[in-house]
């Protein structure tokens, strides 16, 4: 996993966010990341561009090439902030994790503290599902932080997208995740059958 610094988005419950401001100190120049991944050939499979948000990073796209010109496959990571670089990588990607925050609407900013967030994020999906690309869609969640309501339009909207694949992941965090509340499980089941996988991840 390549972790990328700097993120412009401020999701509350956000768990790097060392990796939020666009400079920090104790980074590993791309350099160094290169010479390891040429010392592990044949002992690692793939690597993962994470965050922060990879897609703010201008040389994403040399990075992923040198990567592959290695032999490696290519993971990505991304909330599809950036969706001209987003749309740029997807040809090197083999796989992709992308995270939608909220329904596409005001929810989005909510959570991000960003305005248009969720115009950009939407793009990025759109493109990511118009490609074929192999992914899977996942959503942070607690009920503080997005309703049961707004998590339901949410899913609705990505299974009319076309989405496949999709994981429910735990807030880490000082508030609880109770899937286990009657209600919500029922809830749970319904948004389960609206995808072909899906996944429940605990803290």
């Amino acid at each position: 996993m390549v972790y990328c610094q700097g993120c412009p988005w401020r999701c509350g419950y956000c768990h790097n966010p060392h990796l939020l401001p666009g400079r920090a100190a104790g980074g590993i120049a791309w350099s160094e990341v290169l010479d390891f991944l040429s010392r592990r050939r044949g002992l690692l499979d793939a690597v993962v561009f994470s965050g922060g948000e990879p897609t703010a990073q201008p040389g994403l796209a040399r990075a992923m090439r040198a990567a592959k010109a290695l032999g490696y496959r290519i993971g990505l990571h991304s909330a599809g902030i950036y969706p001209r670089r987003f749309a740029e990588v997807l040809p090197l990607v083999d796989w992709v994790g992308f995270d939608a925050k909220a329904p596409f609407d005001a929810a989005y900013e909510r959570i991000t503290g960003v305005r248009a967030s969720a115009e950009s994020a939407l793009e990025s999906a759109r493109a990511l599902l118009a490609s074929g690309m192999d992914c899977e869609f996942r959503t942070t969640w607690h009920a503080g932080f997005l309703s049961l309501a707004e998590l339901e339009r949410l899913t609705q909207t990505l299974a009319g997208l076309g989405v496949r694949r999709y994981a429910l992941q735990a807030y880490r965090g000082s508030l609880a995740f109770r899937p286990e509340a009657e209600a919500v499980a029922a809830d749970l089941d319904a948004l389960a059958r609206r995808f072909a996988q899906f996944s429940l991840r605990r803290a």
